[in-house]
């Protein structure tokens, strides 16, 4: 989850080894930045669940213990937040989306990420699935800190970094898009960084 940015993005120069790798607007941090709406959930891993609802013929629920017993990847991948910064080579581990939609069967084209705090963020299935996706629940070799989303988030990262919604808690697969939270405040549906897809309209 991420706080609005300003427009009128300049970005600054980018070293010629790393240039290619930062969108239009950005600029590389070295730290990792901590941008949230509203109050942190506290949410013990023993507590957590995650359940895969909407067009499918039953809902799947995951406890903490079975989703970690899911077969699991280290995935590197380089990060773009909405409001201009890129992080570089970053390093998780986590579920692909693959994996938990095995054996499922929809119809479904869109999916609503649901998350504790009433956070919602909408997106095409396609983008989740091809090995694109991951439910994360390590950064940088430790668990993933209560700040940055943990016990586990959403990792998107071909898209803006607030479409890798935070304290995930549910995905339903729906037939209509639906915008999520921060889209029915003014972010763009999409959010593809290298199009500046950042507010509705650009």
């Amino acid at each position: 989850m991420e706080v609005p940015a300003t427009r009128g993005f300049t970005g600054r120069r980018q070293p010629a080894e790393t240039e290619a790798r930062v969108p239009p607007g950005q600029h590389v941090v070295a730290d990792f930045p901590v941008l949230t709406a509203g109050a942190t959930p506290r949410v013990l891993p023993e507590t957590w669940t995650l359940t895969l609802s909407g067009e499918i013929d039953e809902p799947v629920t995951w406890t903490w213990g079975e989703f970690l017993e899911l077969p699991d990847e280290d995935v590197t991948c380089d990060i773009h937040c909405v409001t201009s910064w890129s992080k570089l080579g970053t390093g998780w581990r986590g579920v692909a989306i693959d994996t938990l939609l095995e054996g499922v069967d929809t119809a479904a084209e869109y999916v609503l990420a649901h998350c504790d705090g009433g956070y919602t963020t909408n997106l095409p299935l396609e983008d989740l699935t091809d090995g694109r996706s991951w439910i994360v629940h390590e950064y940088e070799g430790s668990p993933l800190s209560t700040d940055h989303g943990g016990p586990a988030r959403l990792l998107v990262p071909h898209l803006y970094f607030w479409k890798s919604a935070k304290w995930i808690r549910g995905l339903q697969l729906i037939a209509e898009d639906q915008p999520g939270f921060w889209e029915s405040n003014g972010y763009h549906d999409y959010g593809d960084p290298w199009l500046e897809q950042r507010y509705q309209g650009d």
